[in-house]
């Protein structure tokens, strides 16, 4: 019972009996009391109490609509937060029934959870609340329950059902070790309803090495109460506990899903056979890692639905034509390659002519090509054909059948391969966890490194099993691999349990949510290539009784020492970063007085970030990420040597990274997210011949490249093809999508608020010189820059916000309404190409003009968002009404609009190679001419110090109102052309080139990493000991390769590659330095430096510079800067050989200090 409802029965209470007393004291006392008076003193203590109650509702803290407690008797620890991300109005919960509003247990709520029905979970009731014109025009009546700010780039991966589903969950974590520490916190950053973390254990020191949420201070606790505060911290919506003794099959029942990484085969069996019977079936995932060796095995039920298998948007096509055929054949236009498959399910919309197709009807793709389909369809006798049409994929759900763990074991089926040079792999792996579960079970400890009885005792354990299996044994059981794993098998590895952390962590989801296609059924990994290469002695894997002593049973101390000693560069601190800084402190890389991390990041936190880099608080928000993740870092290992800086690194911050700075590091790891840094941060490695470990995301998928000196070719060497981009008239005149829309939204929102008034600014500011630079341009850009500026001081200069409204409906007009009347009067349904084929055949779509409606939210939206914008950009009051959609209507319903006729001759652009739709006049000079003489006179009668506002797009901030008007525009224009309309969200994830992103792909991509990090700091390892890596944890997929090589260039004895750089010392001469080259067989005719020839002997005159220092020659005839801190400058020296062939040769640096 809440503190809120036993104050409200007491109140009650207090009014029944007490009251009554009260009142027959006071008849008693007084005579002059009447039945009346008594009445009236009753109606008063009933009013007193009523309103005293209703005080108590709203000043008086209440807890979440089914919140859960898991009760664990003596030994409890909850904290009950109020969900961020689930904004339920007063309005709505206090109006809800009893069962809404009181605590429920998770069994009770998991009646409702799950993904078949998730709102009667969340505490949603059937109240109706008045929607404001905001989310009634962009259809976000229902977003209350999801705070956007917070996960929208997890949004963006699962979109608001699937999140729904996801806050209806209960899930149980057992064994708060490393692994389980990982799934829980990617659990709770993703906002399930709750985590229940179970542990019989208490923290040792051992543990320290692979989990984050411990500290020495820990040590002896229980490992789940030492779990809770810190788990909770990271998602205050999220209901974190602790169960401590002992699990009883029944508990089970209060969650959706139940994940266990430290629990024996037979009790797993035990509880498996219990959830995939219960009714309905608990999702039940057991996860392992041991040293470098790590599994997972699901059971989500014998009958689970998966209601989208990859989580990709549908595929579609624009149609050109269709036969009227047995089988149909589907022609579609050649803008992009279909993405259809053989055996698809397609609907078709906007067909003319052929309307029989747009029935709604699934029809299956018997053929797919790239610009074409077969159908399984005979339209012999449809209509023709004539034009239009959309064929779209019909996602279909798919049911698994999933096997208990006591019949996996015996027949597991395929396992999903990682690694296709260790095919063989994964049974060896599946036979070795059983003989580790034999191992523990008969001698109660883990084998110690180092002990060769133990891993002995180990593979006889596991060659006994493989001899049971009749036929199905393995020819070979590998004993130098079993060897390896018996020897770490009690370690949790940081880098591990991060990546099986991500793997596991995304199962759950598809758990929960039925979203993404679940890992059928075992997953077995290794990576054995990250221990060191010379062989370790047994006493190196002594504990040292230390933190690391985990790492060190399966490394050895010495490599442990190198980490320790490392030089590491980190750049980017935010969802890579943070990961990274906390598995490099768990790894103690870094962590003596030999070694530094150094960390830079020049963004600041934002609320957005919360839902994935979670090193960072709510109260960190406006504060640098590099000094919040280092410090927090630093928390989790005191030890850690780190450095925070906010620069961004490029050519502008090379004196702060400058060339001692290179030149000391062990090993560089991106954690950005933009290509051309990443570009950057390459050059800069492949000149210091540093070791580089790229990684990136993108929702569920992810991917690393390792970048090794002299190994593997570098980043830069091959590159993804550039995205495509419409066409600038598409864009303009011709959308035939919604993200041309969107395109189109922001470029007119950056154009009206940020460029024009910037404009302005800079012409108010000095206008002699703006004039000038306009006059000197004299082209058709100058021309419309001065148009608009004009415009924008004159016709269009707003003083009241009843003007900004005039303008914001004016705007509707023209680009609504005039518009499109000019286009359709230019090019009428029937035009003709000069071919003589149809103008607006596909993808072309013949727009209709908008009539304004104020009845209509979405017009009326439009002229709001607008309004408030146009408003701000001239520094006006914004007067409370302006929201209010009946007086916004009735000001609006004023503006005078004058009749558009369209006229003869404009001319609009049709070329898709055209780059600029301004076109160049003879005359610009003139016109320029007369638009600065007109502006000078609209300048004396502004105000004097008068200035605009620009409004820089800021698409996280959903209070100002951005994101409101580029949907706006986008929606009325999509409306325009028939086009799909979309909501807010969609429109920021477009408009805002928001990158999905979720913290489970993260965390795999930086655990993966941190793996190869170990060979790079080890040293020694050959190119095919490392591994790139491609996944996606939505099918699954994880596929892993060796690097490329980089390409080989030989000339007589001598070879080297883009990672050679010819270092030339003691600052030579010009001849000093020809002379060093043709000691190699190489005649140099040309040394440039920068863009400036310093050599070249077809010029006579260079050979006068035969005897000066190259670096003056730089200094003289490049005008090269050379700072104090650079120690050297590079030139570009063209060779020929002696056949008179042009030989490629490395850069050569040249030292003069």
């Amino acid at each position: 019972m809440t503190l809120l409802t036993r104050l409200k029965l007491g109140l009650g209470l207090w009014f029944i009996v007490i009251a009554p007393i009260l009142v027959g004291i006071l008849y008693a006392s007084s005579s002059d009391l009447d039945y009346l008076d008594i009445f009236l003193l009753l109606l008063i203590s009933m009013g007193c109490c009523g309103v005293f109650s209703c005080l108590l509702h709203y000043m008086l803290p209440r807890k979440r609509p089914a919140q859960v407690e898991v009760v664990d008797g003596d030994n409890n620890s909850s904290s009950t937060k109020h969900r961020i991300g689930c904004l339920i109005p007063s309005s709505l919960t206090s109006t809800t029934t009893t069962t809404t509003t009181t605590t429920t247990t998770a069994a009770d709520s998991k009646k409702g959870g799950g993904y078949i029905n998730s709102n009667s979970a969340i505490g949603i009731s059937s109240s109706v609340v008045e929607p404001t014109l905001l989310n009634m025009a962009l259809g976000d009546g229902n977003s209350y329950d999801i705070d956007e700010d917070l996960h929208s780039r997890q949004l963006a991966v699962y979109g608001r059902e699937t999140m729904r589903r996801l806050f209806a969950s209960n899930v149980l974590v057992s064994g708060m070790q490393g692994l389980g520490a990982e799934i829980a916190k990617n659990l709770v950053l993703a906002g399930v309803k709750s985590v229940t973390l179970h542990d019989e254990g208490t923290v040792e020191l051992w543990d320290l090495s692979g989990n984050f949420i411990f500290s020495e201070n820990d040590v002896g606790k229980n490992r789940a109460l030492a779990s809770v505060q810190k788990m909770q911290e990271l998602n205050n919506a999220v209901l974190v506990s602790s169960l401590t003794t002992k699990l009883t099959k029944e508990q089970l029942s209060d969650f959706q899903a139940v994940v266990f990484t430290n629990i024996d085969l037979e009790t797993a069996i035990a509880f498996d056979d219990y959830c995939h019977s219960h009714q309905p079936p608990i999702a039940f995932i057991k996860a392992e890692v041991r040293g470098l060796f790590g599994n997972v095995f699901c059971d989500f039920g014998p009958k689970f639905t998966v209601v989208d298998v990859d989580g990709e948007e549908p595929h579609t096509g624009i149609i050109a034509s269709i036969s009227n055929d047995n089988p149909a054949l589907v022609s579609c236009v050649d803008d992009e390659r279909l993405e259809f498959q053989e055996g698809d399910l397609v609907v078709f919309s906007e067909v003319r002519g052929m309307t029989e197709l747009n029935d709604g009807k699934p029809r299956k793709i018997i053929n797919a090509r790239p610009y074409s389909i077969t159908l399984e369809e005979d339209t012999t006798n449809f209509g023709a054909y004539e034009r239009g049409g959309i064929v779209t994929q019909v996602k279909q759900p798919k049911t698994l059948n999933f096997k208990p763990l006591r019949e996996a074991l015996k027949e597991p089926g395929d396992f999903l391969l990682s690694d296709f040079s260790k095919f063989d792999r994964p049974p060896l792996l599946h036979l070795a966890f059983q003989a580790l579960d034999k191992f523990l079970s008969e001698l109660g400890r883990f084998p110690v490194a180092g002990l060769e009885d133990d891993a002995q005792k180990l593979i006889s354990i596991a060659s006994n099993i493989n001899e049971s299996l009749g036929d199905g044994k393995l020819e070979d059981i590998n004993p130098k691999v079993l060897r390896h794993f018996a020897f770490g098998a009690r370690a949790v590895l940081n880098p591990m349990a991060a990546m099986f952390g991500g793997i596991v962590g995304q199962e759950v989801m598809k758990a929960c949510s039925g979203k993404f296609h679940p890992l059928f059924q075992f997953f077995y990994f290794d990576s054995v290539e990250s221990l060191p290469t010379e062989a370790v002695e047994p006493s190196d894997f002594r504990p040292l009784n230390c933190r690391y002593d985990a790492q060190i049973s399966v490394f050895g101390s010495k490599l442990q020492k190198k980490l320790e000693d490392a030089q590491v560069f980190v750049v980017g601190s935010g969802a890579l970063g943070c990961e990274f800084l906390k598995n490099l402190a768990l790894m103690g890389v870094s962590c003596n007085s030999q070694g530094k991390l150094t960390v830079t990041d020049d963004d600041v936190i934002e609320k957005s970030n919360l839902s994935r880099q979670f090193l960072f608080r709510d109260w960190n928000i406006g504060q640098a990420k590099s000094t919040v993740a280092a410090a927090a870092a630093a928390t989790i290992n005191p030890s850690l040597c780190i450095e925070a800086l906010q620069n961004r690194v490029g050519p502008e911050t090379e004196n702060v990274f400058h060339d001692t700075f290179w030149e000391n590091l062990s090993v560089v790891i991106n954690a950005l997210d933009n290509i051309n840094a990443r570009l950057y941060v390459d050059q800069r490695c492949l000149y210091f011949q540093k070791p580089l470990l790229e990684s990136g995301t993108l929702g569920a998928k992810c991917n690393t490249q390792m970048v090794i000196p002299h190994l593997t070719e570098n980043y830069g060497a091959s590159r993804d093809p550039p995205e495509k981009q419409a066409p600038m008239c598409t864009v303009h005149s011709f959308p035939h999508n919604i993200d041309h829309c969107l395109t189109w939204a922001r470029s007119e929102f950056e154009g009206l608020l940020e460029k024009t008034p910037a404009e302005a600014n800079a012409y108010l500011s000095n206008p002699a010189e703006y004039t000038s630079a306009m006059i000197n341009a004299g082209d058709a850009q100058a021309r419309d820059n001065l148009e608009r500026v004009l415009e924008c001081l004159d016709k269009d200069r707003c003083e009241t916000f009843q003007d900004c409204i005039t303008w914001a409906r004016l705007k509707f007009e023209d680009y609504f309404s005039n518009r499109v009347k000019q286009l359709i009067f230019t090019f009428p349904e029937d035009a003709a190409t000069s071919t003589g084929a149809p103008f607006w055949s596909a993808p072309k779509r013949f727009p209709q003009p908008l009539n304004f409606s104020s009845a209509d939210l979405s017009h009326l939206h439009f002229i709001m968002s607008a309004s408030i914008l146009r408003a701000e950009t001239f520094g006006i009051p914004i007067p409370d009404w302006a929201k209010n959609p009946k007086k916004l209507s009735e000001a609006v319903d004023k503006v005078m609009v004058p009749d558009f006729q369209p006229k003869k001759g404009v001319k609009i652009v049709t070329d898709d190679k055209a780059t600029n739709l301004s076109s160049a006049s003879i005359d610009d000079s003139a016109v320029i001419n007369e638009l600065i003489m007109k502006l000078e006179q609209y300048r004396k009668v502004l105000p004097p110090g008068y200035k605009m506002k620009p409004i820089q797009f800021e698409k996280d901030d959903d209070t100002n109102y951005h994101m409101d008007l580029i949907a706006a525009l986008a929606n009325m224009r999509a409306r325009n052309y028939r086009i799909p309309e979309v909501d807010r969200l969609k429109a920021k994830f477009i408009a805002g080139r928001i990158i999905p992103a979720i913290a489970t792909a993260t965390a795999m991509a930086t655990g993966l990493v941190c793996l190869e990090l170990y060979k790079v700091l080890d040293g020694g390892h050959k190119v095919e000991d490392y591994r790139n890596t491609f996944a996606n944890l939505a099918l699954p997929l994880f596929s892993m390769a060796e690097p490329v090589p980089p390409k080989v260039i030989k000339h007589k004895d001598m070879s080297w590659t883009v990672w050679d750089r010819w270092i030339v010392k003691d600052n030579p001469t010009l001849r000093e330095l020809l002379q060093w080259l043709a000691n190699k067989g190489l005649n140099a005719y040309s040394i440039s430096c920068g863009s400036c020839l310093l050599y070249n002997s077809m010029f006579p005159r260079h050979k006068e510079r035969m005897d000066k220092k190259m670096v003056d020659l730089a200094r003289d005839v490049a005008k090269l800067e050379l700072p104090p801190y650079r120690r050297h400058f590079d030139v570009v020296v063209a060779c020929e050989d002696d056949e008179d062939n042009d030989i490629d040769i490395p850069q050569i640096s040249i030292y003069f200090r």
